[in-house]
């Protein structure tokens, strides 16, 4: 597989607080594996010809959803039913190496998918990332969860940048070589949202949600100085993005930016994390169902997602979004 290459970049290699782990508990470190079919599985058919999964149906392109049983002969596959948020709590995980990272994608084929990038002090399975992947299931579009080698390893300490973006950049290829590349967006947290930024452009994505954007770590250096600004990450994305960020968040607010396609949305009350306090009056939760909702909405926005997609039942999947939203 061709690794991505990537230019280096200065800053400090971890971008949570001792809360953000607690916050983003990853919730399993195991994943399984599923049947891929034999020729015997597919009557009257060729065994198709894919990289490293399972089957697939016309123009190669998924015909069944992850951990289901291959289609009867005569199956209309192109009409085959699309994941659904059921889906992303029931289908079976298959983790693809990356480049000594580890990369979920559910469903394992697909048009449209967003690449999931994790923070520094926490995985892929969060309470946040796990809202997220249930709106955008519920529009059809495939998620990969990418686990960076550090974790996989079982160490804390983050790989240096130019390590986590090459790797970002081989998941991407490595989705894209499962069945026909559809559009692609990108959605980090925190230190996953600066890799996001960095490499945007080199993998085509349509578009980046950040959520929680470290602008500035909190605190001084030993000169008693600011600590560097990633502002040049923000503003170098070249392609449009959405910062979700709490109104709390030590590592400072990011501003919108009409002519860089750059678009800010605040939660009330919430941290780096979107942790709430209780003299904010929200309910327990409240903030990240508020960012991964509003998240979904430029997701699939960015994605072409049709509308009806997004709304199968008459109403948005994602909601209305808060009117404190800065907008160009």
């Amino acid at each position: 597989m061709m690794r991505g290459t990537s230019h280096t970049r200065s800053g400090s290699l971890t971008d949570s607080t001792l809360g953000h782990a607690d916050s983003f508990p990853a919730v399993s470190e195991q994943c399984t594996t599923t049947h891929i079919p034999s020729s015997s599985d597919w009557p009257d058919q060729a065994t198709p010809s894919v990289p490293s999964g399972g089957p697939v149906g016309p123009a190669g392109l998924a015909s069944s959803r992850v951990g289901a049983a291959p289609p009867e002969p005569g199956t209309d596959t192109a009409t085959a039913d699309t994941a659904t948020a059921d889906d992303v709590a029931t289908a079976v995980d298959v983790a693809t190496a990356v480049d000594g990272g580890r990369l979920r994608l559910v469903p394992r084929f697909g048009g449209s998918t967003v690449l999931f990038l994790h923070g520094a002090g926490s995985g892929v399975d969060t309470p946040l990332f796990d809202a997220l992947a249930a709106e955008l299931a519920a529009a059809g579009v495939r998620v990969g969860r990418l686990e960076m080698p550090y974790r996989v390893a079982g160490r804390r300490a983050p790989d240096r940048p130019v390590r986590l973006d090459a790797v970002a950049i081989a998941a991407v290829e490595t989705a894209a070589a499962l069945g026909p590349a559809g559009p692609l967006a990108l959605a980090g947290v925190s230190m996953g949202s600066r890799v996001a930024m960095r490499v945007a452009t080199r993998v085509d994505a349509r578009g980046v949600l950040a959520l929680g954007f470290p602008l500035r770590p909190p605190g001084t250096t030993a000169a008693g100085r600011p600590k560097a600004s990633r502002q040049d990450e923000l503003d170098g994305a070249g392609v449009p993005v959405l910062v979700v960020q709490g109104d709390r968040d030590p590592f400072g607010l990011p501003s919108p930016d009409p002519a860089r396609g750059r678009r800010v949305h605040l939660v009330a009350g919430g941290d780096h994390s979107f942790r709430t306090r209780v003299r904010d009056g929200r309910p327990a939760g409240a903030a990240v169902t508020e960012a991964a909702q509003v998240g979904a909405r430029f997701l699939l926005g960015v994605l072409g997602v049709p509308d009806e997609a997004r709304d199968r039942d008459g109403e948005s999947a994602v909601g209305r979004e808060s009117a404190r939203e800065k907008t160009s």
